[in-house]
């Protein structure tokens, strides 16, 4: 009996509670089962537990033992809420409220707020980092942009710690917090943002919480409607709770104990933001006679990634270590895990991208596949070495997909479409449901080939084409829908909002790749300084960074690679070292006392098709070390003087848009901009001239170097040679 990693896109309603429970592993069934009292979920990563939740909750509403309106699941993302909200749809439990904790506190807060205080709720800030930086300049504080950021995050941090402007820099010393800024200089500044949100009437998402709990605590008339209307609560991902968030918790209580919370303290990677696992691990004490179940069966990854998942958590130290979970993988076997050492940053990521681009060719597809960084700034080397070798990506944290402007236009179309039914002509040619979208999405931008170049045109294609993929799905697992069950799936979906896949390689941050769960991982720039990052000083900082990697490891399901780079510029000189929380367990690291892990996998020294000048990489105008990856592109600062033939720029441009059509892929693929840029400065007249370029390589060489040297040389360019 086994938890699917991969479930069907539409599966039928079950037809009975008793069916709800079918498919279920013991542990997650006696989750479902415990409707009743304080129960604790501890959940290791690939366990299932979102599905043991949304379960549990589905047999209680299908057996009649609870009523959809009074329960209430919360969580900390909308993507999560909405999952939630999509499988309980799909369990036939579709009324019940799945929301993450502001959402929800923000819908209570609006309907009671002119009966708890009078006239309209003050206007909701939806970014708090321009008031910051008004009160900083009448603080005479000058912050730039980073510190902007962090004073911001730490006002945020304050307010979930529930920290007065007061009590703030005593509370900083008692915490061991490190403050971006003089604790005593934030606290003003805090307390002029707070004075600033007054004066402007307006209130920040912190507020929405804190002012609730004020109502609750203040009025126990208003408590009590609600409590009357939620008797029942689920908490995911509950090791992530901040004190606020208890709070508010406690109060929506009351003197209950219907709460079912899940959780892995292992997977505790937001401190900074307030967050700590102390109320999972003490749930127990709190609620001495609570259900405690354990899910340890692993049903993502292959049972190597969680040999490793499992080898690098028994190197970890402090409370939340002791309550680790050892899972137990529930998959076939599948290859080791990769480690490779690489001379450069630029090297790491070409490597990584032909890596990347081989899976591909062997089938993986590319929205499968996800290359994982500890700090966002990393990823502009990633983007170009990507975009070099021709494979399309995505960033995580880009705009909902049902509130794209193409998909809501995309939603009026087909909309339109079904209600005119066959009145409609441009459905005349559409034999079925895909091809009536096909036809409708091709009056809206859609063609059966993506556009070349990337940016607003490439996502408008990409986010059309996911609708079209998610309309063949819908025709296989309904055989004889209709348009008009289509637009209501669709419907559905936006208001859970339970999007479709948008295809391409995913580029995140550790952080960001929480909760998300691929085929093929790769884990890159692991050196010590970048994780565990530098500033993390103290045990407990160090034991955060070890879970951050414990997170991206537990992303894959078959393929994991894990990567870092010796020296930051090609031809630097190798001082980087690899992560110490790799000690004991890559091949030939030695090992740490109780670890027993073996260090499996295979360790290779990885080399790129790349030709790198030795020693520094100097700019060419003023004579300055180049770090950036696109400076070392062009060999100058981006700053300095260009010496382009704009004309030559224009006329490779040209020529690769009708590569890139002739081809059908972006155009990115046939060369980026900043490669263009470079050739155009550098005006090549040979081979070896155009091969020492970046971004070109052996394999583009041998495709286009005849075309490229021609049009350099003021011919016109020919058909290029076919890659052999």
């Amino acid at each position: 009996m086994t938890a699917a990693t991969h479930s069907t896109l539409f599966p039928q309603v079950p037809e009975t509670a008793d069916a709800v429970l079918d498919g279920l592993d013991p542990e997650q069934r006696e989750v479902a089962l415990a409707l009743t009292g304080p129960v604790c979920v501890l959940a290791g990563a690939g366990t299932g537990k979102t599905r043991a939740l949304t379960h549990r909750i589905a047999y209680g509403v299908r057996s009649g033992r609870l009523q959809p309106a009074s329960v209430l699941a919360v969580t900390f993302t909308n993507r999560a809420a909405g999952e939630m909200r999509g499988r309980l749809r799909q369990l036939g439990a579709g009324g019940v409220q799945a929301r993450t904790f502001h959402s929800a506190a923000l819908r209570q807060l609006q309907f009671f707020w002119p009966k708890a205080v009078g006239g309209e709720l003050p206007r909701l800030l939806e970014r708090k980092i321009q008031l910051v930086a008004d009160a900083a300049a009448r603080c005479r504080v000058r912050l730039d942009r980073n510190e902007l950021r962090d004073v911001t995050a730490e006002i945020e941090w304050a307010k979930v710690t529930q920290t007065v402007p007061a009590d703030y820099p005593a509370v900083v010393a008692k915490a061991l917090r490190d403050a971006p800024r003089d604790p005593a200089e934030i606290g003003q500044i805090y307390a002029l943002y707070e004075q600033l949100k007054r004066d402007r009437s307006v209130i920040d998402f912190e507020d929405v919480l804190l002012l609730t709990v004020g109502i609750l605590q203040d009025r126990h008339d208003i408590a009590d409607q609600i409590r009357s209307q939620y008797q029942h609560f689920v908490v995911d991902e509950y090791q992530d709770v901040s004190p606020l968030q208890q709070r508010l918790l406690d109060l929506w209580l009351g003197e209950r104990d219907n709460l079912c919370v899940v959780g892995d303290a292992s997977q505790t990677i937001y401190s900074f933001t307030g967050a700590t696992p102390d109320h999972l691990l003490n749930f127990r004490t709190r609620h001495p006679g609570a259900t405690v179940v354990k899910l340890v069966r692993d049903y993502r990854s292959t049972p190597q990634v969680v040999h490793l998942a499992n080898g690098l958590l028994s190197q970890a130290r402090g409370r939340a270590a002791e309550h680790r979970l050892e899972l137990i993988s529930q998959r076939d076997q599948g290859p080791e895990p990769v480690y490779t050492e690489y001379a450069d940053e630029p090297t790491e990521a070409e490597g990584t991208a032909r890596r990347v681009r081989d899976l591909i060719a062997a089938g993986v597809p590319a929205g499968e596949i996800a290359v994982l960084y500890r700090i966002n700034a990393q990823s502009e080397v990633y983007e170009q070495a990507l975009a070099d070798a021709g494979v399309p990506y995505q960033l995580r944290g880009a705009e909902r997909f049902f509130e794209r402007q193409e998909v809501r236009e995309a939603g009026v179309a087909l909309r339109g479409a079904a209600r005119a039914g066959g009145n409609d002509s441009l459905l005349d040619d559409a034999e079925d449901l895909p091809a009536q979208v096909r036809a409708v999405l091709s009056t809206k931008g859609w063609h059966s080939r993506p556009p070349a170049g990337s940016g607003a045109v490439r996502d408008r294609w990409e986010s059309l084409a996911a609708l079209v993929r998610l309309a063949e799905d819908f025709a296989r697992a309904r055989p004889g829908a209709t348009l008009s069950d289509l637009v209501a799936e669709l419907d559905e979906r936006a208001a859970a909002q339970h999007a479709p896949t948008v295809q391409g390689v995913t580029l995140a941050s550790l952080h960001a790749a929480k909760g998300l769960e691929w085929d093929a991982v790769f884990l890159v720039g692991l050196t010590e300084g970048m994780l565990p990052i530098t500033y993390a000083k103290t045990d407990e900082q160090i034991e955060e960074e070890r879970r951050l990697l414990y997170v991206g490891v537990t992303r894959a399901r078959t393929h994991l690679t894990l990567s870092w780079a010796l020296s930051r510029s090609p031809g630097g000189r190798a001082s980087r070292r690899p992560s110490r929380f790799l000690k004991g367990l890559r091949p030939g690291s030695g090992s740490l006392g109780t670890v027993t892990s073996g260090g499996s996998g295979s360790f290779e020294r990885g080399t790129a098709v790349r030709r790198v000048p030795r020693g520094p990489v100097l700019c060419r105008v003023c004579g300055v070390t180049l770090t950036e990856a696109g400076a070392m592109k062009l060999l100058r600062c981006e700053d300095c003087p260009s010496d382009m033939d704009e004309g030559l720029y224009e006329r490779l441009r040209d020529w690769r848009s009708e590569q890139a059509r002739e081809l059908g892929q972006p155009a990115y693929c046939v060369f980026t901009d900043k490669t263009l840029m470079a050739i155009a400065e550098r005006v090549p007249a040979t081979d070896g001239e155009l091969s020492v370029i970046s971004g070109v390589g052996t394999r583009k060489l041998h495709r286009f170097g005849v075309d490229v040297l021609a049009i350099c040389a003021g011919e016109e360019g020919g058909a290029g040679t076919d890659e052999g």
